[in-house]
């Protein structure tokens, strides 16, 4: 059930550095053709940096992996694609479903075909609340339990971060800040929660993962990236912006894998566009450092 375009198959035979992608960001996160243009960039930013990018999608039941230019324009600009996590692949082969790839299920397709580091950006989490709806992302469980390294800029700021963090701890994933001793934001490098170990360096990052690996430990691995300061929002009105969100999403009853592209889009709304523009820098810095990281790891291997 998967198709691996050539440049990405070249690539596994001969070991390259390579750098798995969402398509989720294209088909839920982003209006086009801002979403198109983005997911463009962000694959361009990790082939100056010395990888190759390979974004997952599903196209009529077939996982593809390294989709092509035009397979994204398509993903940007289709109605009715599908937002798929474990559960729902299983259908979405059968039915020959377009489907666009969650966290979750993108480290299920990445590690399917070998590649190990997978770019991001904000994995998904414990929901506000979730000790009355237990609302918790699939994400946490499948990097429980999948051999991929996941790099985001923290999980995403509408999440109960500190329950997000026990869990992660609970589940055995090792959370590794960038440079940082605190879990970033998303939107804001800092939360005031620490992670488990800072690292300074990508060779750093890619001889843990190498360790990892090749001591049998499965599971993945976070790598928490905080976005620049220069794109950074100000804090108390992102947080102000997300209590409103969280609330107009109550008063709706938005529930289930619809929450948080609601939440996203209104604090979109909310924030005047300057949130989109920060997670645009933001995942383009992950994709930078993905790339780096991969490009270490390749020498380990």
């Amino acid at each position: 059930m998967i198709k691996i375009n050539g440049e990405i198959k070249k690539a596994l035979k001969e070991g390259l550095p390579i750098v798995a992608l969402e398509s989720t960001i294209i088909s839920h996160g982003m209006p086009y053709p801002k979403n198109v243009e983005t997911a463009l960039k962000v694959e361009q930013a990790i082939r100056d940096n010395g990888a190759i990018p390979a974004t997952i999608g599903i196209i009529d039941g077939i996982a593809v992996v390294g989709m092509t230019p035009d397979e994204i324009e398509q993903f940007g600009k289709r109605k009715g694609i599908v937002k798929v996590s474990r559960r729902d692949l299983p259908v979405v082969y059968a039915k020959k479903m377009w489907a666009a790839t969650t966290v979750a299920a993108t480290m299920i397709i990445a590690n399917q075909a070998g590649i190990e580091v997978f770019v991001t950006g904000g994995i998904g989490g414990v929901h506000r609340h979730a000790e009355t709806t237990m609302d918790i992302s699939a994400d946490l469980q499948e990097l429980a339990k999948t051999d991929v390294t996941v790099i985001c800029a923290g999980a995403k700021a509408i999440l109960d971060l500190p329950l997000t963090l026990e869990y992660l701890e609970t589940m055995g994933v090792p959370v590794l800040g960038y440079q940082t001793k605190e879990l970033p934001a998303f939107y804001t490098p800092r939360s005031g929660l620490g992670v488990d170990y800072e690292i300074v360096s990508c060779k750093e990052a890619a001889e843990i993962i190498y360790h990892k690996r090749h001591n049998h430990l499965s599971g993945g691995i976070l790598i928490a990236n905080p976005i620049p300061e220069k794109y950074a929002m100000d804090a108390k009105i992102i947080n102000d912006a997300i209590k409103k969100a969280l609330s107009e999403a109550d008063k709706l009853g938005i529930k289930g894998k619809e929450v948080t592209p609601f939440l996203l889009k209104t604090i979109v709304d909310l924030t005047g566009g300057d949130s989109l523009e920060s997670n645009i820098h933001l995942v383009i810095n992950n994709a930078i450092l993905g790339a780096k990281i991969s490009q270490e790891y390749a020498l380990l291997k």
